[in-house]
C-alpha cells in the first residue's frame, strides 16, 4: 500500500511538472522587433511580456547606459558621417558588399542607409535567435551585461576586436551575430519582422537551416526590417564564411552575391587581408561587381585603383597603426595629400582619433586614370631554388622603421594578426 502511495505520487509529480513545462511553452513570446528593442535597452511595445522587466533595477540601468553610450556616439560619429554621406555621396546602389564585417550593420547603415539588400560577412557564427522566454531574470541580467561588453570596441572606437568578439560570442547565453545585429538594427531606428537561419550550398542557394541539407559551406541569417521614415523593407544577409582563396573557392558564397548584381561596397578595420596573395579572389570580386567602393586603409591596397576609378579621399593618411606596421602604403600618401583630401571629424578604423583617420571613396569610372602606374621591381629573396622571385610595386614598399632596433620592429609586425584578432590569414 504504502508502495501505490509513492508510485502514485510520482505520477502527480510528473503530471504536474508536464503542465508547468506546456505553460512555459505556450506563454506567449515576444516579437522579435520587441526583443531587439529590449536588448538594446529601449522600451518593448505595450502588451509585450518582456515590458515588464523594465520596471527592474537591472534593466533601468542597462537602458540609461545604453542610452548615454548611443547619445555620445551619435553626436561623435553618426551625426557627422550622415552630414558627409548627405552632401558628397551622390549615386546610392541598392546592394550594399559589406565583407570582412562581423555584425557591424551600424556603421553599414550610417555610410549607406538607402541600401535595400545587406549582404555582410566574417567568420563568426550567426547563433540563435534570442528567446527569452528560456532564461531566468537573473540570467536575463548577466546576457544584458555581456552583450553591452561584446559592443564596447565598436561603441568606442568603431571596430570589434575579432579575438575577443569570438569569445563573447561563443560563451553568452545571446551569443553570435543576430543579437548584435538586432541590437544595432533597433538602436538604427529600425522595425525587425521576420529573423531566419539559413544555410548555403555551393551552389549559392540559401536554404532554411529546417531544411537540413547535406554538407552545408556556411551558417547565415536572413533579417527583414524595415525603416518607418522612408516606408519600405529591406533585407540584411550575414554569412559565416571563410574569405580567403582556399574558403570561398566552392562555399557559393560569390555564387549568391552574384544573383544580385553590381553595387557599393564598404571595406572597414579588415586586418589588411587583402593585401595578401590568399586573399586574392574576394579581392577580385569587390574590384569587378562595385560601382563604389569605400574603404580604410586595410582593404584593397591603393595599387588597385590607378586605372578606372575615380579617387575622393577624406581625412588623413598617417600610416598604420604598429600592430601592422609592414602595411605602410607610399603612394596612399600622395592620394591623402593635404590639397586633395577633404578633412573629416570622426574617426574610422584602428586610427580611431578623427585627425588620423582616413576613408577613400573610389568610384567605378573606366577613362579614369587616378595615377601613373609604377614599373614593379623584382625584390630578390631567400626562397628555395626554383621558386619565383616576388614582386612588389615600389608605392607599396613598407616605409623605413624610424627607430633604430629595426631587427625588433620588423620582428614585432612580420605577423600580428593572432595577436588581436586571433587568426592568420
Amino acid at each position: 500500500m504504502a508502495r501505490m502511495r509513492v508510485t502514485v505520487a510520482i505520477a502527480f509529480a510528473a503530471l504536474a511538472v508536464s503542465i508547468l513545462s506546456s505553460a512555459a511553452r505556450a506563454e506567449p513570446g515576444a516579437s522579435l522587433n520587441d526583443t531587439a528593442r529590449f536588448i538594446a535597452g529601449m522600451q518593448p511595445s505595450d502588451g509585450s511580456p518582456l515590458r515588464t522587466y523594465t520596471n527592474d533595477a537591472f534593466w533601468k540601468q542597462y537602458a540609461n547606459s545604453f542610452d548615454q553610450a548611443w547619445d555620445g556616439l551619435e553626436k561623435r560619429q553618426l551625426s557627422k558621417i550622415r552630414t558627409l554621406v548627405s552632401r558628397d555621396f551622390k549615386n546610392p546602389q541598392p546592394t550594399l558588399f559589406y565583407f570582412f564585417s562581423g555584425p557591424d550593420y551600424l556603421y553599414a547603415d550610417a555610410f549607406f542607409p538607402s541600401a535595400t539588400t545587406y549582404v555582410m560577412a566574417g567568420l563568426e557564427p550567426p547563433g540563435q535567435i534570442p528567446d527569452l522566454r528560456k532564461y531566468s531574470k537573473g540570467e536575463i541580467a548577466g546576457s544584458l551585461r555581456e552583450l553591452r561588453s561584446s559592443l564596447s570596441s565598436v561603441l568606442s572606437y568603431s571596430f570589434f576586436q575579432t579575438k575577443f568578439m569570438r569569445v563573447d560570442f561563443s560563451r553568452a547565453k545571446l551569443n553570435g551575430t543576430i543579437p548584435v545585429l538586432m541590437t544595432f538594427l533597433a538602436r538604427s531606428g529600425k522595425t525587425v519582422y521576420t529573423v531566419d537561419l539559413i544555410d548555403l550550398q555551393s551552389d549559392g542557394t540559401l536554404h532554411p537551416v529546417e531544411d537540413k541539407i547535406e554538407k552545408p559551406t556556411g551558417r547565415g541569417v536572413k533579417i527583414v526590417f524595415g525603416d518607418a521614415n522612408v516606408g519600405k523593407k529591406s533585407t540584411l544577409y550575414y554569412f559565416s564564411t571563410d574569405l580567403s582563396d582556399g574558403g570561398i573557392k566552392d562555399s557559393g558564397f560569390l555564387t549568391f552575391c552574384n544573383t544580385l548584381g553590381k553595387g557599393d561596397s564598404f571595406i572597414k578595420s579588415a586586418s589588411y587581408l587583402m593585401h595578401q596573395d590568399s586573399f586574392s579572389t574576394v579581392r577580385d570580386y569587390l574590384l569587378t561587381h562595385s560601382v563604389s567602393l569605400l574603404e580604410d586603409d586595410s582593404g584593397v591596397p591603393i595599387r588597385f585603383f590607378a586605372q578606372g576609378w575615380q579617387l575622393h579621399p577624406y581625412g588623413r593618411y598617417v600610416g598604420p597603426i604598429s600592430l601592422f606596421g609592414g602595411q605602410y602604403q607610399a603612394r596612399l600618401k600622395d592620394v591623402f595629400a593635404k590639397d586633395k583630401t577633404t578633412p573629416i571629424d570622426f574617426s574610422l578604423g584602428y586610427q580611431w582619433k578623427p585627425s588620423e583617420s582616413n576613408i577613400l571613396l573610389a568610384v567605378k569610372d573606366e577613362t579614369a586614370t587616378a595615377f601613373a602606374v609604377e614599373t614593379a621591381s623584382v625584390v630578390k629573396t631567400s626562397a628555395s631554388a626554383g621558386s619565383r622571385p616576388k614582386v612588389v610595386a615600389e608605392a607599396d614598399r613598407p616605409a623605413k622603421p624610424r627607430n633604430r632596433n629595426r631587427r625588433h620592429r620588423q620582428q614585432s609586425v612580420s605577423n600580428p594578426w593572432p595577436q588581436l584578432f586571433g587568426y592568420s590569414p
